[in-house]
């Protein structure tokens, strides 16, 4: 029997929402900690470091506040599934140039000497929430142009 679409939609957006909630926790209280992940990607001038750290975490938490509340929650999405693209997008460029940065998605501090983390993982990690937030996206859009919602 088919889900129906509704309840695929306020499913994946909760889930969605809970990976956003998340996300943006460690980084809302330790801003210093995550400009320190952001710089070692090498891809934003100095004087961009502080901003994006501080504003991105506070993105991501207002992101989530629409998807689970249901409020904007269609541009919500396929502003996630934006970011989860360039997240992504970053991991592979880093993976080819040679830089192994701790990727900063979940937590600001740095990965465990003992236990690293291959970025293969974090690029295949963030490859699965690229997906479940266009699968969101595309759910979203059906919903509401079924005038669902």
């Amino acid at each position: 029997m088919p889900v129906p679409l509704g309840a695929a939609d306020f499913a994946l957006r909760l889930a969605l929402a809970g990976v956003l909630f998340y996300a943006s926790a460690d980084k809302i209280l330790h801003p210093q900690d995550f400009a320190a992940l952001v710089k070692g990607y090498h891809v934003l001038p100095e004087a961009l470091l502080n901003p994006v750290a501080v504003w991105l975490p506070w993105l991501e938490l207002a992101l989530g506040l629409c998807l689970f509340s249901g409020f904007w929650s269609e541009g919500a999405a396929m502003l996630t599934a934006g970011l989860f693209g360039v997240f992504w997008l970053l991991l592979i460029v880093s993976f080819f140039r040679g830089i192994d940065v701790a990727c900063g998605c979940f937590s600001t501090r740095p990965a465990d000497p003992g236990e690293p983390v291959s970025m293969l993982f974090y690029i295949g990690r963030d490859a699965v929430l690229l997906g479940l937030a266009l699968l969101t996206a595309w759910v979203r859009v059906k919903v509401v142009g079924e005038g669902g919602g």
